[in-house]
């Protein structure tokens, strides 16, 4: 008999390694991305409550693996009863700014395996935010991940993205916010 799973105790990691292997069973391919990648590389110093994915399947046929979990469709969301975060698919491909993204991290947990944006990727995706719209908290958020993640962190391949983006003055600016934010901590 499998173990009745508590929506309402699980972090945000334990429900995304659920739902990438629930979605695994069913031959679905599919890719955390977003503020989720934030909260797992930061340890929850930030915190989402939603998951977003990508993948190339259909909404009918990802409905039927989240309905094995009684999560249920309501407008572009799936949600549980008992669980705080919802789920929703974005649209593919995989890409940060207008770059597809095709290397990626499998963040192996107790409850399964999450295939997911690599933490470099993950401030790439955050400086986006910030690069485009001027999103302080997307900024800080990838402060964060540095901070939390830093020898897993490519800074020259970050700054190489942002010149691509056409953003070196706000990569500067980034850089200089992680010195000091790593000199206040020291």
């Amino acid at each position: 008999m499998k173990k009745k799973i508590n929506f309402k105790q699980l972090s945000i990691e334990e429900l995304a390694a659920i739902v990438s292997e629930k979605l695994k069973e069913h031959g679905i391919n599919s890719i955390l991305v977003g503020g989720a990648c934030v909260a797992i590389y930061s340890h929850n110093r930030y915190q989402s409550y939603d998951l977003d994915y990508v993948t190339y399947e259909d909404i009918k046929t990802i409905a039927k693996a989240l309905t094995e979990l009684d999560f249920q469709k309501k407008d572009k969301y799936f949600r549980h009863p008992n669980c705080q975060y919802i789920i929703e698919f974005v649209s593919p491909p995989v890409a940060i700014g207008s770059e597809p993204i095709h290397q990626f991290a499998y963040h192996q947990t107790p409850l399964g395996t999450i295939k997911m944006l690599t933490p470099t990727d993950s401030v790439k995706d955050r400086l986006a935010s910030f690069y485009h719209w001027n999103d302080k908290q997307a900024l800080d958020q990838a402060i964060t991940i540095c901070k939390e993640a830093s020898p897993k962190i490519d800074l020259q391949e970050i700054k190489r993205w942002s010149i691509q983006e056409g953003h070196l003055k706000k990569f500067d600016l980034f850089v200089k916010e992680l010195k000091i934010n790593s000199d206040h901590n020291s």
